[in-house]
């Protein structure tokens, strides 16, 4: 594959390196993207009861500039409950994101969002008629591609994490809840809880292992390449539980779109309650559909480039 201009911006690239779109976090990457579908399905503790999420959810994120992008996404939920199964949209966010450092030669990243949950945008019966919420976020990659000589071995690997922290703007929400001794389901109250969302993943991109990376900026944009990873995912409310899973799997990244699947394996009961799983389709719109995606809302096309150490 040889580079296009107008691919410049369209995927997580710094330098050699090649951050792949990860599922249970965003990337460090600030680009014209689509995500449809992002299925997961998970067995987990809610309202006193067991419940089996089944979420199909969606994203879309456009070029405002070279290095800042508007984003907006929602979902489907369908749950299923001893008393009964109960449906409908999850809570839909818009926000922005802005790239704040890159270093190609060194591989990092890093981009900061500020993201708001419309209060009352998703359904009561799936737990999303929330109050609103305001979501200021870090994201960071840093590969080791530049790593020396004698620690080659481990110039394949990466990290990738995120931190956002959900603030609510107002004290309560409804859900319903099933009643166990009298099978229906109930409408409660639910407090809204500051919630720090968390995640690292640690990467190992094949491109290291071709005869593609050279050790010095690469020639071409490092794409159709198969990544192995595993992404730790911690939900922490305030004054509870952390939530925490382990969800080990995979990303094959081509130069129009990825396709990513996981197991999300918990790592304690606020985690769930047994494996789940989840996969996604992600679209880079800037090369397939160039004619509308080539170059940012208000600018012309990006001036920088993923690729170039200087």
């Amino acid at each position: 594959m040889v580079a296009s201009c107008h691919a410049v911006g369209a995927h997580g690239i710094a330098g050699n390196r090649l951050f792949p779109g990860t599922l249970t976090f965003d990337d460090p990457a600030v680009s014209d993207e689509a995500v449809l579908p992002d299925f997961s399905s998970l067995n987990r503790p809610a309202q006193g009861s067991n419940v089996v999420d089944n979420r199909i959810n969606w994203s879309f994120v456009r070029l405002l500039t070279p290095t800042l992008a508007v984003s907006i996404d929602s979902g489907w939920i369908h749950q299923s409950w001893p008393v009964g199964r109960t449906s409908g949209f999850d809570t839909t966010d818009i926000g922005l994101k802005y790239e704040a450092f890159r270093n190609n030669e060194h591989e990092a990243l890093v981009s900061v969002g500020l993201a708001w949950g419309i209060g009352q945008s998703g359904a009561q019966g799936v737990g999303a008629d929330e109050a609103n919420t305001i979501q200021p976020a870090v994201f960071f990659g840093k590969g080791f591609g530049d790593l020396p000589d004698w620690l080659s071995w481990a110039r394949p690997l990466a990290v990738t994490g995120a931190i956002v922290d959900a603030l609510p703007a107002g004290p309560t929400g409804k859900a319903l809840a099933p009643n166990l001794a009298i099978g229906k389901f109930g409408t409660v109250l639910v407090p809204q809880v500051q919630t720090l969302h968390w995640g690292v993943s640690l990467q190992y991109s094949t491109y290291y292992l071709t005869s593609r990376f050279t050790g010095g900026p690469p020639k071409q944009e490092p794409l159709n390449q198969f990544v192995p990873l595993v992404e730790f995912s911690f939900d922490s409310p305030l004054g509870q539980t952390t939530g925490a899973t382990m969800n080990p799997g995979f990303a094959y990244v081509a130069v129009t779109w990825q396709i990513a699947a996981e197991m999300i394996v918990p790592l304690n009961r606020d985690g769930g309650s047994g494996t789940g799983f989840r996969a996604q389709l992600l679209f880079f719109l800037d090369d397939l559909l160039p004619s509308l995606f080539g170059k940012p809302l208000l600018g012309d096309k990006p001036d920088r480039s993923l690729i170039a150490w200087h």
